[in-house]
């Protein structure tokens, strides 16, 4: 298998790119960027592991999409369960009302979950399951006599969605504060960077226990009987990949059942693979009292979300006149649940997640060797999901200012990167990182060319800052 980007015959033009330019609003884009006639990058066509552009050029997708093309482009199989389910039923609302693929996947997804997690609510995407487990938070408590249980403790620079209440959980400042006041009744923690350590910096197990107490700590300043819920992502990704210290969720579990707390597990990005179990809380040992999900459900061919919860939750709506005042339209729409139930099928028959762990220490492996360059002072993450810190100096891991990591991420690397054949993430939330998630069919060949893609763009890098 090549690895090399690869040109067509036939050169593209500018007219889908002029046109975006004029119409299109892209998200979370700075449309300056094309104000004086950029080029707008125009993805037409995938297949595997691989993007083209329109000017025909191919790139590894190195972040599967947006950490959501698990199997990777161009499964017909995907396709055609979309095809043969819009045929027969194309919509129905999950309102009062149910329809046989919304069912199916209920099914299928707790038994995957495990434990008591038996109910699922569809979304269609994340941040909707996210606001969704809150309202649920909320409404439980109120429901079970405890109506001051409301706030929500989540981690520093985490990222939990756009809506508005998916967002005052979320840890960004940079992502709130245009759109403040926002919800209130959020506070933060710390979270678990092993690498910026404080305190036990030598010791990450006792470095996790400090973490998982500084959630106590929050849960004890708020007054327990006022916090419904912590929020956390069993591998965080904004910041850089943080995986969980050995025993923090462990520890986070007992803190929730002390306080009578929930714990929610946002598996927007690592469910379906992305750590090598359909549901990385699995991974770890950890049973929480909501999964919210979302993304690889369908490898991204149809969109999708849901907030999973355990019985004990779902327990007040089954009498008398309780109901959870809340929906979405379009939330277990019978096509993109078709092609969920088609997805996960392939995961089976494919042995997915037996892949992603057989081939992670290849992968981690792999990464690893650009230890060896001055501005990489991080390599981490599990699974398939990696985040790779750059720093000016590796000895007092001294990271770059503002305006440093403007010039670095989006003013060369970026750019640098995709143009080198690699569409990954130069990411600033948080200290400056590149992240990989890529599609969970690949092996070797483009761990290879990942690391020598990072490799030679760094190495340049280093050399004009």
């Amino acid at each position: 298998m090549s690895t090399s980007p690869q040109y067509v015959d036939e050169p593209g033009n500018d007219e889908l790119a002029n046109r975006a330019r004029d119409h299109l609003w892209m998200h979370f884009t700075r449309h300056s960027t094309y104000e004086n006639g950029g080029h707008v990058p125009v993805i037409v066509r995938g297949d595997g592991a691989y993007i083209w552009d329109d000017q025909g050029k191919r790139y590894l997708d190195g972040l599967a999409g947006l950490f959501t093309v698990q199997l990777g482009h161009g499964r017909t199989e995907l396709a055609q369960a979309a095809a043969k389910q819009a045929s027969e039923l194309a919509f129905f609302p999950l309102w009062s009302y149910a329809h046989p693929k919304a069912i199916e996947l209920a099914e299928r997804l707790v038994s995957y979950a495990g434990g008591d997690l038996d109910r699922v609510f569809f979304t269609t995407g994340g941040g909707e399951a996210v606001e969704s487990a809150w309202k649920l938070a909320k409404q439980y408590f109120k429901l079970t006599g405890k109506p001051m249980k409301h706030k929500v403790i989540s981690r520093a620079v985490a990222y939990h969605g756009t809506p508005q209440g998916a967002l005052s959980i979320t840890g960004i400042p940079d992502a709130k504060k245009y759109f403040e006041p926002l919800v209130p009744g959020t506070h933060k923690a710390p979270n678990t960077n092993f690498y910026r350590a404080a305190y036990h910096a030598d010791d990450e197990e006792a470095f996790g226990r400090w973490a998982a107490d500084r959630i106590d700590e929050a849960i004890e300043m708020e007054g327990p009987d006022t916090v419904a819920a912590v929020f956390l992502e069993p591998v965080q990704n904004s910041g850089g990949c943080f995986p969980p210290p050995p025993g923090y969720l462990q520890r986070v579990r007992e803190i929730c059942d002390k306080h009578d707390v929930l714990m929610v597990a946002d598996e927007t990005i690592c469910a379906f693979g992305r750590i090598g179990e359909m549901f990385a809380m699995t991974r770890y040992g950890v049973s929480p009292d909501i999964i919210t999900c979302a993304k690889g459900m369908t490898s991204g061919y149809s969109p999708i979300g849901a907030m999973i919860a355990t019985d004990r939750l779902f327990e007040p709506f089954k009498h008398g006149q309780n109901y959870f005042a809340h929906g979405y339209t379009f939330g277990g729409h019978p096509v993109s649940a078709a092609v969920a139930l088609a997805n996960l099928d392939i995961f089976e028959s494919e042995g997915i997640n037996a892949h992603v762990k057989a081939n992670e220490g290849a992968f981690r492996a792999t990464l690893n060797k650009l230890n060896d360059l001055p501005i990489v002072g991080d390599v981490r993450g599990a699974g398939f999901f990696y985040g790779i810190e750059l720093v000016k100096d590796k000895v007092t891991k001294e990271t770059f200012d503002d305006d440093e990591a403007e010039r670095l991420l989006r003013g060369f690397l970026s750019k640098a990167l995709f143009d080198a054949g690699l569409y990954c993430r130069a990411d600033d939330r948080g200290d400056p990182v590149i992240q990989l998630s890529p599609p969970l069919i690949i092996g070797q060949p483009e761990f290879d060319f990942m690391e020598q893609t990072l490799r030679s763009v760094l190495t340049e890098a280093w050399s004009i800052l």
